[in-house]
């Protein structure tokens, strides 16, 4: 594999310790999660099984970790203490790969999986098991001293999918280059029955992705088919103002209910918007803009930018504020556009570079004035400010397209073009 990253044998991370970002013991590793793929690819590593007080265990996500050792994890530090629950589509890699035998590719001879290896990928956060450390022959306790050798992992077969296989793996396999959109529309035209098992085999992120590309109905379908656990935590992944217009169709029991079971600060900025009217720049809104604090830099700016869980929309500008600098801020002092980042040295303060031209927008303002603002200034996002200056959060021009355009677009338009995105 291309790049500097460390291959890690996951028989050397079992049990080890999981940190904080402050050098707190979180808990210990005691299996890691994998998804098989079709085609012999490698799988990807979802996570880690940690064990904390009281041994319970939790699921860490590898977004969520920032280094792994032979001798420790470290961890952001933000973890979801629910207890772990592994769904169909995953694999424990300590647990079921180990031990199992299979057969190389050239010349069908049957080994024995002894470990296997992670390594990230060059430039991006995922990680793969690209390795099996396997010995030859049939295995078990009277053939221990075996040829061992390290292979690829297209280098065997026994582990992936079969590619003629029935169920939902088969499908999220396949379905996993698609596009969320593309991928939203493939499920729309699913019967129910087999919508609720792809969604239940796509991990969060990737189901609230394709949610937030769903028409609503089809929203309020599969969440009401999860459990109510799991609806949380799509929840929780989603965009805080897509997952504030899907509760506010839902009736207040189960609003109440699935807010209850997210994470406080997720819930929190949701309860906001969905106090707002729907169709007004409150509604709108999404409260995760970039908000930098007048002492940071252009290269601190044009960091955070290049984050690739960003929408174009959102990576466009930043905002310029006083602290606290997490929705709803302090003093909102203004814009400072991508396109300026680019034109003036990293070093240079953004509060010397801010656009005060343009006024914000106030929370309770129309979807029209939404829509003319940025029509008449060019915009791809606006800031929305309260009655004492604190900047409340930012509309996208994506966020208002949604709302212009008719209900069934998403079937009508779009995806009715012959050769957009198509094959």
């Amino acid at each position: 594999m291309a790049g500097g990253a460390p291959r890690i044998f996951v028989s050397h991370l079992a049990g080890v310790p999981v940190f904080d970002p402050a050098g707190d013991q979180v808990g210990r590793v005691r299996d890691l999660v994998a998804m098989l793929r079709v085609g012999g690819r490698p799988p990807r590593l979802l996570g880690l099984v940690v064990e904390v007080v009281s041994r319970r265990r939790i699921f860490v996500p590898m977004t969520r970790v920032t280094g792994v050792e032979s001798g420790q994890v470290i961890t952001t530090g933000v973890v979801n203490m629910r207890r772990f629950e592994q769904r169909p589509t995953e694999r424990l890699v300590l647990g079921e790969l180990l031990d199992r035998r299979v057969h190389l590719v050239d010349g069908g001879e049957e080994v024995t999986v002894l470990d296997v290896a992670i390594q990230q990928l060059p430039a991006r956060r995922d990680w793969e098991i690209d390795r099996i450390f396997v010995r030859k022959g049939k295995g078990g306790a009277l053939r221990r001293r075996g040829e061992t050798l390290t292979v690829e992992w297209s280098a065997v077969t026994g582990f992936s999918l079969e590619e003629h296989g029935q169920g939902a793996e088969n499908l999220v396999a396949t379905f996993e280059q698609l596009r969320a959109a593309d991928l939203a529309n493939v499920l729309h035209h699913l019967t129910p029955k087999r919508r609720a098992e792809v969604a239940n085999a796509l991990d969060d992120d990737r189901l609230a992705d394709v949610l937030e590309e769903l028409p609503e109905d089809d929203q309020i379908e599969i969440i009401g088919k999860l459990k109510e656990e799991r609806a949380a935590d799509v929840l929780e992944a989603m965009d805080p103002d897509d997952a504030a217009d899907l509760l506010s169709e839902l009736p207040e029991d189960d609003q109440e209910r699935l807010l209850t079971l997210m994470q406080p600060d997720d819930a929190a900025d949701v309860r906001r918007l969905l106090s707002y009217e729907e169709r007004t720049a409150g509604g709108l809104m999404t409260t995760e803009p970039i908000v930098l604090r007048p002492d940071a830099t252009v290269a601190d700016a044009l960091a955070r930018v290049r984050q690739s869980d960003l929408s174009p929309a959102l990576a466009a500008q930043v905002y310029v504020c006083r602290p606290p600098d997490e929705t709803p801020t302090g003093k909102y002092l203004g814009t400072v556009h991508f396109q300026r980042l680019l034109r003036d040295p990293p070093f240079t303060l953004v509060s010397s570079i801010v656009d005060t031209d343009l006024r914000p927008l106030r929370p309770e303002a129309s979807l029209a004035s939404v829509t003319s603002y940025l029509a008449a200034y060019n915009m791809v996002a606006v800031p929305v400010v309260d009655e004492s200056g604190s900047l409340l959060g930012a509309v996208t021009v994506d966020d208002v397209l949604d709302h212009l355009l008719p209900e069934d677009w998403r079937e009508t338009g779009f995806h009715a073009e012959e050769g957009v995105g198509g094959h």
